[in-house]
């Protein structure tokens, strides 16, 4: 049987779903389209874009903060259970994660946290500190618990924005971005301990080492045009799935937003 995943950070879901773009849903043949940063509750959007014929829709919503954060999935498969948000109190209310449990794997997906604003001294000078980064780091590790917890039990598929860049061939300008959230030293080993727990990219499985693919561009300088951009949208599975792996891609042909889609195809039996 082979599932087809695809994840996109939409940037907005009112705003995108307006757009001629979103024809991306509705042309899209995945099982299961899981969305970033929809800064929707459902009853914001319309009834077509909340819940589309022949799809099941699922949602984690900003509870701290309107038109922020959140996530959902549509899914042609039926899940077992679903989940909102981590089990810990302190990482929920932001709306950045979903849990749909299937026969054969764990599925999340998840909006992780940004670093925020670099912190000043009293003279407003930059001190390399960034204001959110331990928040962030410590809804990685309460993720990592519970991802790792559920994995005993079947094998697990984690896709969405990571805010992370992992290594210097995932972004345009790496010597640059060193001291910059999103390639900081601490951000890049999560991604390197994550990996060695045995959670495989699944885009350089398949791609290897292949430059210039990127997932995310800035507004800014038209950033985009220049594909000047950083690749921080994965999907991730752990090893046990690396046989099923058919394929992983990056859809950097579709706009609507500052994020392009991110896919995932696998061989199940």
């Amino acid at each position: 049987m082979r599932i087809k995943l695809v994840s996109w950070n939409v940037n907005g879901l009112r705003a995108v779903s307006a757009k001629e773009e979103w024809r991306w849903f509705a042309e899209n043949d995945a099982q299961l389209i899981a969305l970033q940063e929809t800064k929707a509750l459902p009853e914001q959007l319309a009834p077509e874009v909340a819940s589309p014929q022949g799809w099941q829709s699922h949602w984690a919503s900003s509870m701290v903060k309107k038109g922020y954060s959140g996530v959902a999935v549509f899914s042609r498969l039926s899940p077992l259970a679903v989940h909102c948000e981590l089990p810990e109190a302190q990482w929920q209310g932001e709306g950045r994660l979903l849990h749909l449990e299937f026969e054969q794997f764990h599925f999340f997906n998840g909006y992780f946290p940004n670093g925020g604003e670099e912190e000043r001294d009293e003279n407003g000078k930059p001190t390399g500190r960034f204001k959110r980064v331990p928040y962030k780091m410590g809804f990685f590790d309460a993720f990592v618990r519970y991802a790792e917890a559920c994995r005993k039990q079947k094998p697990i598929v984690v896709c969405g924005d990571f805010n992370i860049a992992h290594r210097p061939i995932d972004l345009a300008r790496p010597r640059q971005n060193e001291r910059n959230t999103g390639f900081l030293p601490e951000e890049r080993a999560f991604l390197d301990s994550f990996a060695a727990l045995g959670y495989v990219d699944t885009f350089r499985h398949v791609h290897g080492d292949e430059a210039g693919r990127y997932s995310w561009w800035s507004y800014k300088t038209r950033a985009r045009e220049k594909n000047i951009g950083w690749r921080i949208d994965y999907f991730f599975v752990s090893e046990e799935l690396k046989p099923a792996i058919a394929d992983a891609w990056i859809e950097d042909t579709v706009y609507g937003s500052d994020h392009c889609p991110v896919g995932l195809a696998l061989e199940l039996p």
